[in-house]
């Protein structure tokens, strides 16, 4: 894009982020012929500057490793506020060396205990990049690409190119529209990318993810992707990101994953990590490269037991690893394939919620085939026989009021329902109706009105509550007809960071349950009973960021 557009022009420009399933491949192949005669490096004092022989140039500090320099065609991309692209906030003082093997050209960049690679591959528009963590000696939680302003720009959830109002911390806006923005509204779990990026005038540049193997919280974990503002844009590959967290961070090497340019289409599903093949990496002496030879595949013939109106994942993880695969459909057959040898803990998940787990040993060159798994029908809540049910048990609020928008933006913005309200069982709009966040100081005290038979009201039930996360360990009392009221109970382990504000309702799952006496109910039948869910924590702030907590479902067993 050139400088003399104008904003109206501007605010027309496309942006793409990449779907990990169905995902197709419009750019052409990965190389031009790779013959190139341009292609190799040169050293202009400061930098190692190379070219791959197709179309683009990039340059790498001698002293920082930082990447200061991308032109494609040459346009320089690369670089808004003064700041190169680099890892985390720039890694300072570093060992950078360069080296060239065939068709290959690989930079090396040590910092201390941790490592970081460039890598160019003769004809083509891709930089592959590696990155080794050792230990926590070194903050390395990111890889950033700045992109100039102006270059591309977009009006979506994760841009604040349009809007200077703070609403939250540092990084939620308001536009003068009531609609808000943030680098945290990405919309997508970890399993549902495969890219993120812009195109714009016939180019695209794209970040194209690896598979996580050495990242934390699953497939179903939410990070930013990416962000827009007036001085600049910035693509991210999360190594590790703390906020909103489950897991303890892995070590180990990263990667590849891609910084690609493209005649404005989509990146080579080649690039996919489902996909990409690097054995001209093998010999190149990458720490903690371990290349096909060296990993396994875990199959399964099939998962019994399923509830066919949801999707089914199957993870593996350990403490060095994740992995993850979708179940088909028809029979739950399901294969894993590039895993590391090592014994993991197998977790079946419907939609996500973890419904069965084993162990499962993994070993290099081999494949692990398992048979048929049946899951439990204990193991699946939804299962249990219940007087009422609000909203199905998935692991998620998905289904409840403003559950969808709250991926892709803060609870403020002008397009959510009302968080308050009360909820009628047996009005047909009890999920709809249902707010899929409670907080201390916006809606706790929610009413659930319901009716129950003679019979029913004669016996104890037991109540549930399930939640996919809380903030500031917010979680819910209830109260029936005013009479009964529940022990406050214990906060489950769960993140300690924003999470219900910055698009992510993903942590830990939790069932609370409640036992109910007989003597809370009504005897008069044609009266409805009252539940009310308070949200109790001596901690957390003000509003949104008050104790809090995501809903799952809940339901009164017979």
């Amino acid at each position: 894009m050139s400088g003399s557009d104008s904003p109206r022009q501007v605010r027309r420009r496309t942006f793409v982020l990449g779907a990990a399933a169905g995902s197709a491949a419009l750019a052409g192949p990965l190389a031009v012929p790779a013959a190139a005669a341009s292609f190799g490096y040169t050293d202009d004092g400061a930098n190692y500057v190379v070219d791959t022989g197709a179309a683009l140039v990039f340059k790498v500090s001698k002293t920082t490793g930082d990447l200061t320099s991308l032109v494609h065609r040459g346009v320089e991309y690369q670089g808004y506020g003064g700041k190169n692209s680099h890892i985390e906030s720039g890694l300072g003082s570093s060992t950078v060396r360069i080296s060239q093997s065939g068709a290959t050209i690989l930079v090396s960049v040590t910092h201390g205990t941790l490592k970081h690679y460039y890598a160019a591959r003769s004809g083509e528009n891709n930089v592959y990049l590696w990155t080794h963590k050792a230990d926590a000696s070194v903050s390395a939680t990111r890889y950033i690409v700045r992109v100039r302003a102006g270059r591309f720009l977009n009006d979506e959830p994760d841009s604040y190119t349009y809007t200077t109002s703070t609403i939250e911390a540092s990084d939620v806006f308001a536009k003068p529209d009531g609609q808000t923005r943030s680098k945290h509204y990405s919309r997508l779990r970890v399993m549902d990318y495969d890219y993120v990026g812009w195109a714009s005038g016939g180019v695209g540049l794209w970040m194209v993810r690896s598979n996580h193997e050495k990242a934390s919280g699953g497939p179903f974990y939410r990070s930013l992707l990416r962000h827009q503002s007036a001085d600049g844009g910035g693509l991210y590959e999360i190594l590790y990101y703390g906020q909103n967290q489950t897991e303890e961070q892995r070590f180990g090497l990263q990667g590849p994953y891609v910084i690609a340019f493209t005649d404005g289409g989509a990146p080579s599903s080649a690039l996919f990590s489902r996909n990409l093949t690097t054995p001209w990496a093998d010999s190149l002496g990458i720490s903690g490269y371990v290349g096909a030879g060296g990993r396994g595949r875990v199959a399964g013939v099939g998962i019994t037991g399923r509830d066919p109106a949801y999707p089914y994942t199957v993870g593996l993880a350990n403490a060095a690893a994740q992995y993850w695969g979708s179940a088909r459909a028809s029979d739950g057959w399901f294969s894993i394939a590039g895993v590391l040898p090592g014994t993991y803990t197998l977790t079946v998940h419907k939609s996500e919620l973890a419904v069965y787990s084993t162990r499962v040993t993994v070993s290099a060159g081999a494949t692990t085939t398992l048979n048929s798994i049946a899951v439990p029908s204990s193991n699946d809540p939804s299962n249990a026989r219940a007087i009422w049910r609000v909203n199905d048990w998935t692991g998620t609020p998905s289904g409840f009021k403003n559950a969808d928008l709250m991926t892709y933006a803060h609870p403020s913005d002008v397009r959510a329902a009302p968080w308050t309200g009360n909820v009628v069982i047996g009005s047909g709009g009890e999920t709809s109706s249902f707010p899929c966040y409670l907080w201390k100081d916006v809606n706790s005290g929610l009413l659930v009105h319901f009716r129950l038979t003679a019979a029913q009201a004669a016996a104890a039930h037991t109540l549930r509550i399930g939640v996919t996360t809380a903030y500031a360990n917010g979680r819910p009392q209830v109260v029936v007809n005013d009479t009964w009221t529940s022990p406050v109970p214990s906060p489950p382990t769960q993140p300690n960071t924003r999470s219900l504000t910055n698009g992510s309702y993903r942590g830990n799952n939790h069932t609370f349950t409640y036992s109910v006496p007989a003597s809370a109910w009504l005897t008069d039948t044609s009266r409805y009973n009252v539940l009310r869910i308070n949200v109790v924590s001596g901690s957390g702030a003000a509003a949104y960021l008050s104790a809090g907590t995501a809903i799952d479902a809940l339901d009164l067993l017979e």
